[in-house]
């Protein structure tokens, strides 16, 4: 067998739900191992159609999506609105979510990991690639990151592509400069402040209320040319922005939060959205 081989094809940025962490953002790079017969031109696939085909593929069918796992035990739908699920935590808290279908990806598995996203893939891949291709290999795994990052999920109302969606994330990299110096320390505390954690804006906020329990949930709904999206979780897991939540607007969010705390200093942000990409803010 002839094999063909394109790393670093794309990078998907979506997010999924967890039993324990609730919504995370995440980043992973696909790397991409194609496997068959030599076709009449020599090849097994043609390189000027991989971005054309596997990446089209690739990313329609996860990127800017929320992934769900059907086999997680606290899922469930609600028949009035079959377009909302809830997801409960071990802890007990719930994630409610309502969207169009295609903000969503369905996993047949009961946790969201690399090789259960990639047999999704694969299977997708194999139905539209040639006969030649009898087997086709995806490989996703994250960035190496020396430093601090941290995981966050969003969503852009007035986006016009999918980054409307009201739940995609990142897995994002840090980098804070003061004086000209980076500062370790101020990244730790910003990557610990963002574990795991949905940026909203306050806009967007419908509803605030506690629970039967104690819990305190916020909701945020909003109405974008993909349809009407909504989100409930614990206001513990959220962190709130008086603006949106683009990477330029998360940038200067954070300089200008450094820069009521060292007023004297000068302050470079360097705030990343996914891999190799993002923002920049100097106060």
């Amino acid at each position: 067998m002839n094999h063909l081989f394109v790393d670093n094809l794309t990078v998907i940025d979506f997010a999924y739900l967890d039993p324990n962490r609730g919504l995370v953002g995440e980043s992973w790079i696909a790397d991409v191992v194609l496997g068959g017969e030599l076709d009449e031109q020599g090849m097994v696939f043609d390189f000027s159609n991989v971005k054309r085909t596997i990446k089209r593929v690739i990313d329609e069918r996860v990127d800017h999506r929320l992934v769900v796992p059907r086999g997680y035990e606290g899922l469930a739908w609600s028949e009035e609105e079959p377009d909302t699920f809830t997801w409960t935590l071990t802890d007990g808290s719930r994630i409610v979510h309502r969207s169009p279908d295609e903000a969503v990806a369905w996993l047949s598995a009961d946790r969201v990991v690399p090789s259960a996203v990639a047999a999704l893939l694969e299977r997708e891949l194999m139905a539209v690639l040639p006969g030649n291709v009898t087997n086709v290999d995806v490989h996703l795994r994250e960035e190496v990151i020396e430093g601090a990052y941290y995981h966050y999920v969003h969503g852009l109302k007035k986006h016009l592509g999918n980054c409307q969606r009201i739940a995609h994330g990142h897995r994002s990299p840090i980098r804070i400069d003061r004086n000209g110096h980076r500062d370790y320390e101020l990244e730790k505390r910003w990557a610990t402040l963002w574990r795991d954690i949905y940026v909203g804006s306050e806009e967007d906020v419908s509803r605030r209320w506690v629970d039967e329990k104690g819990v305190a949930y916020v909701t945020f709904e909003y109405e974008a040319n993909q349809g009407e999206f909504a989100l409930t979780l614990p206001e513990r897991r959220v962190y709130m922005m008086a603006t949106d939540t683009t990477v330029e607007l998360i940038a200067a969010h954070m300089a200008d939060q450094l820069k009521m705390e060292f007023p004297a200093d000068a302050i470079r942000v360097k705030a990343y959205e996914g891999v190799g990409k993002g923002a920049i803010a100097s106060r």
